[in-house]
């Protein structure tokens, strides 16, 4: 027979998990709301490369169908420079969906897994230099696995992003993004209380040579691979996420600028 007080500690962990759980930062996890659960998330971002800089807030509203199946929008603003010309606008608005097919739940943890689906419409300002408007279509397919525990949290996910041909005829190149992810929280903490779980990601990107009229561009495709150290605080249905991607490795074809560093702070409402 069950010990009562292990099955309250389970019943007590499995509630706050499902109410807040825990996502990396720039990987992509497994999490889903509840049932008619809406999350609000303010996000914002910032990127150097070169002389190149971007920035964006954008506004995340997800929406629980079921359990295991969820759907939102992304609505972006971006801000970009490079070389002394800036420009900001509306950026491309983005759909998604996630289904959660697996999860295993045991005493103080879970375990589970996910497919997702994110269609980067074509709807930026497409006016001013340098240029919003990417001019195409992109679709992101992905898989993600998540072991969340009281003290010990990892991730695992796998990207493949299928970038449209844009309006001068050039096929922009897929993108593969692959991502590992590990989780320490240093104090266990109840519901009621504040909690704080460290993050350190490994996140890896692949691109294929863009390709016009049937020739491979130079300057396009290559590898980088980042190092992310990150934050997740909580308290009861309130988040804040926090990190920094460092370059730790580049394999850039031809002239393109490395990248220096990328940010991102995330607020999170559940409601």
């Amino acid at each position: 027979m069950n010990n009562p007080s292990r099955v309250l500690a389970t019943v007590a962990m499995l509630s706050t998990t499902s109410a807040m759980a825990h996502d990396p930062i720039f990987g992509l996890g497994p999490h889903v709301l509840y049932k008619g659960g809406v999350e609000v998330a303010l996000e914002l971002d910032a990127a150097k490369a070169g002389d190149e800089k971007a920035q964006s807030t954008a506004l995340e509203l997800t929406y629980g169908m079921t359990g295991d199946w969820a759907v939102g929008v992304d609505l972006p603003y971006e801000f970009r420079s490079v070389a002394g010309d800036s420009n900001n606008g509306i950026g491309d608005v983005s759909l998604f969906t996630k289904y959660r097919f697996w999860r295993r739940d045991s005493l103080g943890l879970q375990e589970s897994a996910s497919v997702a689906l994110k269609v980067i419409t074509d709807t930026a300002d497409g006016s001013g230099t340098p240029a919003l408007d990417k001019g195409a279509t992109d679709t992101i397919l992905g898989l993600a696995y998540g072991y969340e525990g009281r003290t010990w949290y990892r991730w695992a996910s796998l990207r493949y992003r299928f970038n449209g041909k844009n309006d001068a005829g050039v096929d922009r190149g897929d993108k593969v993004l692959f991502d590992l992810v590990g989780g320490w929280r240093p104090k266990r903490t109840g519901y009621l209380e504040p909690d704080t779980v460290w993050l350190l990601e490994l996140n890896g990107e692949h691109g294929m040579k863009a390709e016009q009229g049937g020739a491979s561009l130079p300057d396009t495709g290559g590898t980088e691979l980042f190092l992310s150290p990150g934050i997740f605080w909580t308290l009861r249905n309130f988040a804040i996420k926090a990190g920094v991607q460092l370059p730790i490795y580049s394999d850039l074809n031809g002239r393109q600028d490395e990248s220096d560093y990328r940010l991102k702070l995330v607020f999170e409402w559940h409601l």
